[in-house]
């Protein structure tokens, strides 16, 4: 089943990441477990550019599920560009989504995927309302 991004979403951040040999498997191209590991460092990267980055002893955010579309492989060597959007909000959670792009030949989407994201209250493991500020910056 392909889960596809929605057309309203609001544009949040965008990275550049190498394609790491390490990261290749037996067939030449990128492991599917890359492409996952690529959109937790946009998330993370994301949430550190406004000082959120997740702690044991404070609030923030978990995954709760994720996804990813596979289009084209990528391959060793090469920079690969992320652009990370939101939508819908709802009472505890609002979704991400994640393309990856060769930064070499942008414009065309090797893979795209997505995940669920959940405020929590970490040391109550129990999800919390989302924060104003983070529903007005992940409201489309």
């Amino acid at each position: 089943m392909r889960i596809e991004i929605p057309e309203k979403k609001k544009w949040l951040y965008e990275m550049q990441l190498p394609v790491r040999w390490g990261d290749m498997d037996a067939m030449g191209h990128l492991n599917n477990t890359s492409y996952f590991r690529y959109m937790e460092t946009i998330r993370i990267d994301w949430l550190n550019s406004f000082n959120q980055v997740p702690a044991a002893d404070r609030e923030g955010i978990v995954i709760v599920n994720a996804f990813c579309n596979f289009y084209k492989q990528l391959e060793y060597p090469g920079q690969v560009l992320l652009k990370m959007y939101a939508s819908d909000p709802g009472r505890t959670t609002f979704e991400t989504w994640v393309t990856m792009e060769r930064a070499d030949a942008p414009g065309f989407v090797h893979a795209a995927g997505g995940a669920t994201t959940m405020w929590v209250d970490f040391p109550n493991q129990k999800a919390l309302p989302l924060p104003e500020w983070l529903r007005e910056m992940v409201t489309p």
